[in-house]
């Protein structure tokens, strides 16, 4: 007695599925994004007490500091900068990952 053994033939989604899913995640990345962009901002407020004109003055300091620094200073500010809006973005994509798995779209059974 001989088994026969298929083979699953792979399919590629069609065109409408791949815009759904793609725009889902790059509108899912630029909307965390701009929220973690937004966090630095309000830490900025909260250094300079909530005052705009006192954050102001701190990025003011923090700028005439950064442009008198020599390289190994600009690089390890950058590397600092870079790794916390890594955190702060994985942070806020783990706590957004409902806005991720939505409801996947209907397609009507009649048309017409």
């Amino acid at each position: 007695m001989a088994t026969l053994i298929r083979s699953r033939r792979l399919t590629m989604p069609d065109l409408s599925t791949l815009s759904y899913h793609g725009l889902r995640v790059v509108g899912f990345t630029v909307t965390c994004l701009l929220v973690t962009w937004g966090l630095f901002v309000l830490a900025m407020l909260m250094i300079g007490s909530l005052n705009f004109d006192l954050m102001m003055a701190q990025l003011a300091n923090l700028s005439t500091r950064y442009v008198a620094a020599d390289a190994h200073r600009v690089a390890q500010f950058k590397g600092l900068v870079g790794s916390a809006q890594l955190l702060l973005l994985a942070a806020v994509m783990f706590f957004r990952r409902h806005a991720l798995l939505g409801a996947k779209p209907t397609v009507a059974a009649s048309r017409g």
